[in-house]
């Protein structure tokens, strides 16, 4: 009676184990592969599904978005300027098939064609291109990429370029060259600030000329702020309008007294 018991116990641990590896469980993210003696014959879940025994193979494939890194090229742009970039792809599985059954390696693969798109399309480009117009760069490059990923089912959502390392002597001459911008910026803020202020003086000098007391308030207010300061000693400039009117004055009585002089010379002789 012992041996029947026992293989009683043995068909049921069997069933149990084939159970165990009929039924499959995949995450919403995941799709499971199915192939049966080798042969593609779909794609499950997710959920529960049931698969035959040592007959089907079921391959996990994520669908969610991988964040894969391009290590450091080094670059000859176009106008010879030697750069180590880096960038980064994203990407995702639209069709788990395709990516398991058309390429070896879809990650491996997809980093390979990520770094030679990354040298080629900077190759061709300018360094002033590549410093300032780096969306459209990213945008070509995602293009590109996508292009050739598509027929191994991946969808390549976006390309990004991290940094682009320059030589130090390349350094250098663009910080001369911003320093010199800088200043040839503050120079022409400068001279149309000057040419403002000539403006603003001729204006206000046609309107104190057609008002000869505007003069002396002028005066007075300059005066005025003067003595404000804490100093021991004033300046003032004297208009030359203001000295004017004395001279004017002075000249006056001068010739009156000449008048005088002249009248009594006369009556003498």
């Amino acid at each position: 009676m012992a041996f029947p018991t026992l293989g009683i116990i043995v068909i049921v641990l069997l069933l149990l184990f084939l159970l165990s590896q009929a039924i499959k469980i995949v995450f919403e993210y995941e799709r499971g592969v199915i192939f049966r003696l080798g042969r593609l014959v779909g794609v499950k879940g997710p959920g529960i599904f049931f698969i035959i025994p040592l007959v089907d193979r079921m391959v996990k494939v994520d669908l969610r978005t991988i964040t894969m890194d391009i290590p450091s090229q080094e670059v000859i742009t176009k106008d010879n300027v030697p750069i180590k970039v880096d960038a980064v792809i994203y990407f995702r599985i639209i069709d788990p098939a395709k990516a398991l059954t058309q390429v070896e390696n879809y990650i491996v693969a997809t980093s390979m064609l990520g770094q030679t798109t990354l040298r080629s399309v900077l190759g061709q480009s300018e360094l002033d291109e590549i410093l300032t117009e780096r969306e459209k760069l990213n945008k070509t490059l995602q293009e590109i990429i996508d292009q050739h990923t598509a027929t191994w089912g991946i969808k390549v959502t976006a390309v990004e370029i991290k940094n682009v390392e320059l030589p130090e002597g390349m350094k250098r001459a663009m910080a001369r060259q911003a320093e010199a911008e800088r200043e040839r910026r503050a120079k022409i803020i400068a001279a149309e600030g000057e040419l403002q202020a000539a403006e603003k003086l001729r204006t206000a000098a046609e309107i104190i000329s057609k008002t000869p007391a505007a003069i002396q308030l002028r005066f007075l207010q300059t005066v005025t702020e003067a003595a404000t300061e804490k100093a021991s000693t004033i300046v003032v400039p004297v208009p030359i309008d203001l000295i004017r009117i004395f001279l004017d004055q002075r000249r006056e009585e001068i010739s009156d007294v000449l008048k005088n002089l002249l009248e009594y010379l006369k009556s003498n002789k």
